[in-house]
């Protein structure tokens, strides 16, 4: 088959992977495709875009390296609030899927909860950036994460042409949880502490080619078997892609990453890094949690953690296929 229309066979299969027109944002798709009259019977496919060869190329390459490996992502922030945005985020998903990679989702939806815990005159109160959660919250939690948040993504993710199912932290005991204790003492009532992952009930649903899409409502253990938890899914994320010893966790944000003093972007960082630049207040507030569920997933053995900006369109697709894509934000952590 002659090069030219290995590209054009490229470009089809990729359009039909996504099967829905991407939005703006993504730029793995070629520019247009003139056909001229057939020489000698075989037809001369040019592309307008010089580069497409290469970035087939590289987009072939970075799929073969990541064929059957697993991929955890934790979806929240506007990624999940803009509309848009969580259409491309459910077509992402259903392409990296038929790419022929493993992929697991764990959500969050703190602003559903908030808005459904004022409709209900509950009160909602933090404590150092986790909700305290008692039994009417977690019952509230349990109500929108397990039921309209998690059964949408799912639903949008077959109707993109994925496979996936929703499911609950407390499903097949998903997610065994002990409760989380502070060291200041301070009473956070039922969050929980994911103390095991029922990993073969993942990999049985990933073998057969279906996402799990998963709500970090967590089950008690023995005694305690009955409790619900409501666990923070970051570190639901980051636990689940510990123990399934995946290829790359994903964080999605509404940050570009992690910056500098200089408010420049870091690509890329050691667990020492992030732990010198915790030290020198580079990072601080609320970007301290997030760096330390990425370097807790690495700790536990996923091979990267990338802390991506979920306000790009496609920005998942565009993280897994590498310098493929154009969101030119995000920051990876590595092992040292």
């Amino acid at each position: 088959m002659r090069f030219s229309t290995v590209n054009v066979v490229f470009s089809t299969l990729l359009s039909s992977l996504i099967q829905a027109p991407l939005t703006n944002g993504f730029t793995l798709a070629p520019r247009r495709i003139t056909a001229p009259k057939p020489t000698n019977g075989i037809p001369s496919l040019q592309m307008t875009s010089p580069t497409f060869a290469e970035t087939a190329l590289l987009l072939s390459s970075t799929v073969s390296k990541l064929r059957s490996k697993t991929i955890v992502v934790k979806y929240g922030g506007n990624a999940m609030t803009s509309e848009s945005l969580a259409l491309s985020f459910c077509q992402d998903i259903a392409a990296i899927q038929k790419l022929g990679i493993k992929i697991v989702v764990v959500h969050g939806g703190g602003p559903q909860i908030s808005a459904m815990l004022e409709k209900v005159g509950a009160e909602t109160v933090f404590e150092g950036g986790m909700r305290v959660s008692s039994k009417e919250v977690v019952d509230v939690a349990e109500m929108v994460l397990c039921g309209s948040v998690n059964k949408q993504i799912a639903n949008r993710i077959c109707n993109a042409g994925g496979r996936a199912i929703g499911l609950s932290g407390r499903d097949d005991r998903l997610l065994q949880c002990s409760k989380q204790l502070r060291d200041d003492g301070i009473d956070l009532g039922f969050v929980g502490k994911v103390e095991t992952v029922n990993t073969v009930f993942l990999e049985e649903l990933l073998d057969a080619g279906i996402t799990p899409v998963v709500s970090p409502i967590g089950c008690g253990i023995g005694e305690e078997e009955d409790i619900a938890y409501n666990v923070n899914a970051d570190v639901a994320a980051g636990r689940i892609a510990g123990e399934l010893k995946a290829e790359r966790v994903i964080f999605l944000t509404d940050i570009q990453g992690v910056l500098n003093k200089e408010m420049e972007l870091l690509r890329e960082l050691s667990i020492q890094d992030v732990s010198d630049l915790i030290d020198d207040e580079t990072i601080t507030g609320g970007m301290i949690p997030k760096v330390t569920y990425a370097t807790d997933a690495v700790n536990l053995g996923v091979k990267q953690a990338f802390i991506t900006d979920g306000r790009v369109p496609h920005a998942v697709l565009n993280e897994v296929l590498g310098e493929v894509g154009s969101s030119g934000g995000g920051t990876v952590i590595k092992g040292d």
